[in-house]
């Protein structure tokens, strides 16, 4: 993801008054979101700072925290963003092995929404956009859960989603901390996982 290019215009208070920085106040959200992404995505987010992120989107000092306030809001906003994502890929799954397979593959297209998303202790856990869309992506694996027949997954629903909450969950750690490099060798990770889905989930006999 890439920030949209700024509008040229009368800058907004927040921003640089350099005309060789024109600044459209709409853009700065998205601009401090992308650089921040960028930083978890190779030091983690420990390594972030809003002065750091202003610099890299070529903004003042207190321009992120208009937005975001502080460090904490920025990583609210990056998990809920990241939760809202991952509700609207499970939402086009077509059963729930296609709903591991797209939990996977979002882990690998978006890693830092996926380190930040669950690691609550950096997060504001009652700010509504972040529990709205928590709820949204946990209410889309449940409904592919409950599409399973109950010889297919077991009597109990809930502990069948734990089950595939676990085992997507578990897969995509793994595999974005390159644990599996060695066990799966150059065979695609969503395939693999597809076949470990099959095992643990089966389709009803008749």
């Amino acid at each position: 993801m890439s920030p949209s290019k700024p509008t040229p215009g009368k800058p907004a208070p927040d921003a640089p008054t350099s005309p060789h920085r024109p600044y459209h106040h709409g853009d700065l959200r998205r601009a401090v979101l992308t650089a921040a992404l960028d930083v978890i995505a190779a030091d983690g987010p420990s390594a972030l700072s809003l002065r750091d992120l202003a610099r890299r989107a070529g903004v003042s000092h207190a321009a992120p925290a208009h937005h975001f306030k502080d460090r904490t809001g920025l990583l609210t906003a990056i998990a809920a963003e990241g939760y809202g994502l991952l509700a609207a890929a499970l939402r086009e799954a077509a059963d729930l092995k296609d709903a591991g397979v797209r939990y996977v593959r979002f882990a690998r297209e978006h890693p830092a929404h996926f380190q930040v998303m669950f690691a609550p202790g950096l997060l504001r856990a009652d700010d509504l956009e972040l529990t709205t869309a928590r709820t949204l992506a946990a209410d889309a694996l449940r409904h592919s859960v409950a599409a399973v027949p109950a010889e297919g997954r077991g009597p109990d629903a809930r502990l069948a989603g734990v089950a595939a909450w676990s085992l997507a969950h578990g897969f995509a750690t793994l595999l974005l901390g390159h644990n599996l490099d060695g066990p799966l060798g150059d065979r695609n990770p969503e395939e693999v996982f597809s076949t470990l889905a099959a095992m643990l989930f089966r389709p009803a006999t008749h």
